[in-house]
């Protein structure tokens, strides 16, 4: 394996006489109400419109992460006025710990009464219910090498695509959620290393459609990410950039944000972006292509193989 397997950007046209585009998938662990305003708050002034990954359910076992669930009445409030501003709110699982498949389900539920609608995008989060995780990640060669670098440390332990267990929800999934993020590239322009999403899998049925992200897990990932010359280059390369974060990973420290951070988002919204959540660039990007575009086996090698490399040598998620 190695670092060079990058399909050359696809044609497109973008909306509005946009050159390129970006936007965000948040995933809410360790954020606290705070951060989240901070961030947003910077976002929002700056007229970029992401998506905001929550837990619509509060944790009623033991957490596996800290973070603010829509049971806290202040943040789901806040949740609601970003998603009245033209953000997205997106789906990291019901809560921050595993969850049956009933408790899913009522974690759904619960999601459309606070937000008016199904989740239209997703992320997983590290439980059990997980879909498609772990090893199921990828397929055959690629499988076998991902145990072997992994130690099989997560093999059979996560059942969100396995009919018949108890966490099971894959057929829920399907009906009622549209996009869901897989592979993450240390690349800014997504697109160039995805071209094809948002792709189905027709070895992972129960998603409708996947979209991969370029890695910013935290702070200092997204800052590496996002540099002056990896933005120039994607707006020379018409490319699109969907980044995966966690905004409670180190964007706030003493209750200011982070100055760097602050820089290079503020020099990317004066560029000729299309700035919009990411189910908005999702349905644009298979609109052009007059649907999900089916994944063959040539193409599921090229994104596995990649996907592999990155996380074993550069740390991707």
């Amino acid at each position: 394996m190695h670092q060079q397997l990058r399909a050359s950007p696809p044609a497109i046209t973008w909306p509005e006489g946009k050159t390129f585009a970006f936007t965000i998938f948040d995933d809410p662990d360790k954020q606290t109400l705070e951060e989240g305003e901070r961030v947003y708050g910077l976002l929002g002034d700056l007229g970029l419109r992401t998506t905001r990954g929550v837990w619509p359910g509060p944790a009623i076992r033991t957490p596996n992460s800290d973070g603010e669930t829509c049971d806290h009445a202040d943040y789901r409030a806040h949740t609601q006025s970003l998603q009245a501003a033209g953000f997205e709110v997106g789906y990291h699982n019901t809560t921050k710990h595993s969850s049956t498949r009933q408790e899913t389900i009522r974690g759904l539920d619960a999601f459309e009464r606070y937000f008016g609608q199904p989740p239209r995008a997703m992320a997983n989060h590290y439980n059990a219910e997980a879909i498609y995780w772990g090893p199921a990640r990828v397929s055959g060669s690629v499988r076998r090498a991902y145990s072997i670098a992994t130690l099989g440390r997560t093999s059979g332990q996560h059942f969100g695509d396995t009919e018949g267990h108890e966490l099971f929800w894959g057929d829920v999934c399907r009906d009622r959620i549209e996009y869901c993020r897989n592979f993450v590239y240390r690349d800014i322009n997504t697109l160039a290393v995805c071209p094809w999403m948002p792709y189905h899998d027709p070895q992972r049925p129960f998603v409708n459609a996947w979209y991969a992200s370029s890695e910013g897990s935290n702070c200092p990932r997204f800052i590496d990410t996002l540099t002056e010359a990896n933005q120039d280059r994607l707006e020379e390369e018409g490319g699109a950039c969907i980044m995966y974060t966690h905004f409670g990973h180190g964007y706030v420290d003493d209750r200011s944000l982070n100055g760097r951070f602050r820089e290079l988002m503020t020099r990317l919204s004066r560029k000729n972006g299309w700035f919009v959540p990411v189910s908005t660039l999702l349905d644009y990007l298979r609109a052009e292509r007059g649907g999900a575009v089916a994944l063959d086996d040539r193409r599921r090698y090229r994104l596995e193989r990649r996907w592999l490399w990155e996380k074993v040598f550069r740390g991707t998620c």
